[in-house]
């Protein structure tokens, strides 16, 4: 079986042909780019994080050794190796090691737990797991080694940068010189698949986003391109390496652009302040959180950044006045709106300058790289400023998903993701989204389905009926919000809820932060629940609770 066979998805030979004609697609991977940074420049440091300076030469070498150890332990060109791991240097090398023994690479989010992370493992059927020892007081060895029995396809499990437990295998034993020519490197493919990323959507279950190297690539020098980058700016990179921005944008934004990247394993905006004066950082991309603790940290420092010529701001709503105070706040006018997604990277690419410092902030950017239509439920084009759903389209667009009854009706007869986001075309080719027709939660870029947490409440004996809906925060954009239908006289409270959840094996950020019992719910004639009417209800009393 062939590796497209394997996966069951590929582009067809016309789409590669087209995009390559066009220099959207490269015909290129980022372990050949990794070869040449290695043999030009050796010496020169690509990413740092703390006081962990890592060298173009270096991680080649490291990569080298580590996929010819990974190729000893069994696997083979098509394999899932996924890793839970934090901002730390060691993904980078993970990465190109993947990438030159054509192993596909699933990056899973740290807040994970038992329950997402056995599905995503079960479901990509991970042949290899990286995990740290602790991180952040969570012991993921222990997560782990808990899942193992019912995780027949995990073979192996890495642990980085702590002891490896029986049955596993520690992360620096794997970089030790290993027989490279008993290596059978298989040719390079730029068009097959090389990542698979989960993402939350309505249904509660997380869906397998597949990316080729092409895809994320485009995607990668669209913003060096529109943002007017040069080869040696820094990045400041404190989104999560495991989010399809902290990968791409963090990971291998150096190799396929020649940027260079500062990594935080953690974010602290007194620390973003230091790293991008001390650093001259030119670009950062963040959720919302990210930028309004910036403004603040920066004025309390007596700092306007005067390195940072672009923060993409995205993931979550992201308030205009916000961008206004950064812009007013910061040496230049470099922060902006920004929308996509996982299926979708960078859409919009924001406005730049002060003479577009209105567009910045009033709208979620410019369109870069994608054709966009905006249709009504039928699928038709809706008037020019009308609202309706967001489709796209473009070389950045994902291949598919995973799981064959996910790419159902996920794109259009003419190759249109529809993204189930509601909005209109502005300023000629700009967006502004107005709404959701997905059922998801976004705390502080956090993508959280609604679907699921309902679930798992359902379990619970003192719940009848449950309907979970975003609630505003100030910080946070979103967060959840738990109208429950009791079942008897008992009413648990938010920590009793948020323990019951947690044993559930639930995220913590998943657990409602607030708890409305209800009689009833507001319903369809059909009796669905009328969520948007819940949403309203409870942004009302959180706007009287604020004043």
């Amino acid at each position: 079986m062939t590796r497209d066979e394997r996966w069951n998805v590929s582009f067809g030979t016309d789409d590669v042909a087209r995009h390559r004609a066009s220099g959207a697609w490269r015909n290129r991977t980022i372990a050949e780019d990794a070869r040449d940074m290695a043999t030009a420049d050796p010496d020169a440091v690509l990413w740092v994080e703390g006081e962990d300076w890592l060298k173009a030469g270096a991680a080649y070498a490291q990569a080298r050794n580590l996929a010819a150890n990974l190729h000893r332990m069994g696997l083979q060109e098509g394999d899932v190796v996924s890793f839970q791991l934090p901002n730390w240097t060691e993904t980078v090398v993970l990465d190109i090691a993947c990438v030159l023994l054509g192993l596909v690479v699933n990056p899973v989010v740290p807040i994970y737990r038992d329950a997402e992370l056995q599905m995503i493992l079960a479901d990509c059927r991970a042949k290899a797991l990286f995990v740290p020892e602790a991180f952040r007081g969570v012991r993921f060895v222990d997560m782990v080694d808990k899942l193992r029995p019912r995780l027949p396809d995990l073979d192996h499990v890495v642990v980085v940068r702590g002891e490896p437990r029986a049955g596993s295998i520690g992360f620096e034993a794997l970089l030790e010189a290993a027989d490279l020519d008993a290596v059978p490197w298989p040719r390079q493919r730029p068009e097959a698949i090389k990542m698979i990323m989960y993402t939350s959507g309505t249904t509660g279950r997380p869906k397998g986003v597949l990316h080729t190297h092409e895809t994320l690539a485009r995607a990668m020098q669209a913003c060096f391109d529109h943002w007017h980058l040069q080869r040696g700016d820094w990045t400041l990179m404190p989104s999560p390496v495991t989010h399809v921005t902290g990968f791409s944008y963090g990971i291998e934004w150096p190799l396929v652009t020649g940027t260079r990247t500062v990594f935080m394993d953690r974010w602290n905006a007194a620390e973003a302040v230091a790293l991008i004066d001390g650093f001259g950082v030119t670009v950062t991309v963040g959720a919302t959180p990210f930028l309004a603790e910036l403004v603040e940290a920066a004025d309390e420092a007596g700092s306007r950044l005067p390195s940072l010529k672009v923060f993409g701001c995205g993931g979550a709503a992201v308030p205009p006045g916000l961008i206004r105070r950064a812009n007013g706040a910061f040496a230049n006018s470099c922060a902006f709106r920004i929308y996509g997604a996982t299926e979708a990277p960078v859409v919009t690419l924001g406005y730049l300058g002060a003479d577009a410092a209105d567009a910045a902030a009033d709208t979620d950017g410019e369109i870069v790289g994608y054709d966009v239509r905006v249709v009504d439920d039928e699928g038709r084009d809706v008037i020019a400023g009308a609202d309706g759903e967001i489709l796209v389209r473009g070389p950045s667009l994902f291949l598919g998903y995973f799981d064959p009854a996910d790419r159902q009706g996920a794109l259009d007869a003419d190759g249109f993701f529809r993204t189930g986001d509601i909005g209109r075309i502005v300023d000629g080719n700009g967006i502004l989204v107005t709404g959701r027709k997905k059922d998801l939660i976004i705390r502080g870029g956090e993508n959280l389905s609604a679907k699921e947490i309902e679930d798992a409440l359902h379990r619970h004996e003192a719940v009848r009926e449950a309907a979970v809906v975003s609630m505003p925060h100030v910080r946070l954009g979103e967060t959840v919000c738990a109208f429950l239908i009791p079942a008897g006289s008992a009413r648990p409270d938010v920590s009793d809820l948020a323990a019951f959840l947690d044993r559930a094996g639930l995220a913590r950020q998943k657990c409602p932060e607030r708890i409305e019992y209800v009689d009833d719910f507001p319903r369809t004639p059909s009796g669905k629940v009328r969520k948007d009417v819940l949403r309203k209800r409870i942004a009302e009393v959180v706007a009287v609770e604020r004043t």
